[in-house]
């Protein structure tokens, strides 16, 4: 699916020429271009533009509220917000998403919570760390997803917490000679529905949560999971651990690095349970899904700097990989790229942000690419 950068993007790129003139509606100048250094609430949205043979075309937008719970300087409480997404396309596909981040005054607790449904067509390559273009098949899915999860700040930089929440499978496969319905070794091929519940622990020491400088955040937890009604038995979890660092090299330059594993338990292995590499965050450049199996590592470092308050630039490199029992240091892949940066709210630290990542070049396949469009940092 081909993305279209929206045209409200390209004139925040312009902000030099456009802020000056009084011809754009006064909501857009004060979403876009409007300098504000207090510490009021924020809103933005992004129209969703873009067209593919399977979807048609695909309209839509997408809405970020920022805010404070606190906003006074005592406890440097962090930026809270509401995050919403909906797009329809003329073949009847839709995707809808609806999120919060929320921290109490002095950082005291923290929640999320996220609700989101996906009636989508996608590809499926099969699993492991080695699979083939040719073996694409595309897949009808829905999903339906809710996720919470509640954190208790217990010392100056430390949170543990719960998470919970259940997701609901579906998928279809109109190609019955694809390698989805094909291969022995895929589990669970018509999905199902799994409820989770289990513990978190956090390390924050950032200085900002949307646009960190310096500091480091450590999140683990521990999904828990079990399938529930006839169509499902899973009974296992996934592990997740994510590191972050940052080092601020002068005034402009920041470098930040990033790693994360996930590791699929129990003794099944349900396709769609799966780590999964490659996402708008992580691995750039990959197809998200073209490479899953039962445990993922993957690791980056970006350089950002910020030519002005408005506008920065950033450029990437990572690997990373998924593997079923043995890890190999041979079959890390690569990723790079760079990317640009509008700064709608700088007080806030809040971005849209534009990165073109690259990836490997497989035998026989073009260079796999790809372009992402998203409000805030990748990481």
């Amino acid at each position: 699916m081909k993305k279209l950068i929206p045209i409200l993007l390209l004139t925040a790129f312009l902000q030099p020429v456009f802020a000056q003139n009084s011809f754009l509606p006064k909501f857009i100048r004060k979403m876009y271009f409007d300098k504000d250094t207090t510490k009021k609430s924020s809103f933005v949205i992004l129209p969703v533009l873009s067209t593919a043979p399977e979807t048609g075309l695909e309209l839509g937008g997408a809405g970020l509220l920022s805010f404070y719970t606190d906003t006074t300087s005592r406890g440097n409480t962090r930026v809270s917000n509401i995050f919403a997404y909906a797009t329809i396309t003329t073949k009847g596909q839709s995707r809808f998403s609806l999120s919060t981040n929320y921290w109490t005054p002095q950082n005291k607790y923290h929640y999320i919570a996220a609700v989101s449904y996906i009636n989508f067509p996608f590809d499926f390559y099969g699993t492991g760390n080695n699979t083939l273009k040719s073996n694409a098949d595309r897949l009808g899915l829905k999903r339906f997803k809710l996720a919470m999860t509640g954190e208790k700040k217990i010392s100056q930089n430390l949170y543990i917490g719960l998470v919970a929440g259940g997701f609901d499978y579906r998928f279809t496969d109109a190609d019955k000679t694809g390698v989805f319905e094909t291969d022995p070794t895929i589990e669970d091929r018509h999905g199902g529905t799994t409820i989770y519940a289990g513990p978190t622990l956090i390390f924050d020491s950032r200085n900002n949560n949307t646009y960190t400088t310096k500091g480091a955040v450590i999140t683990s937890y521990l999904d828990l999971m079990k399938g529930i009604g006839s169509n499902s038995g899973y009974s296992g979890g996934l592990l997740n651990i994510e590191y972050a660092q940052f080092f601020s090299l002068s005034k402009r330059f920041v470098l930040g690095f990033n790693a994360q594993e996930q590791s699929l338990t129990g003794s099944q292995s349900p396709f769609y349970l799966m780590p999964a590499l490659g996402s708008d965050e992580m691995m750039r450049g990959y197809y998200n899904g073209r490479f899953r199996d039962r445990n993922l590592i993957a690791a980056q470092t970006e350089l950002r700097y910020r030519l002005s308050d408005r506008i920065g630039i950033v450029g990437f490199v990572g690997t990373g990989q998924v593997w079923n029992s043995t890890f190999s240091f041979d079959e890390l892949k690569p990723n790079y790229g760079g990317g640009l940066r509008y700064f709608f709210d700088t007080e806030k630290g809040l971005s849209i942000r534009v990165d073109y990542g690259v990836g490997e070049k497989r035998a026989n396949e073009k260079r796999l690419s790809g372009v992402y469009i998203g409000l805030g940092e990748a990481f």
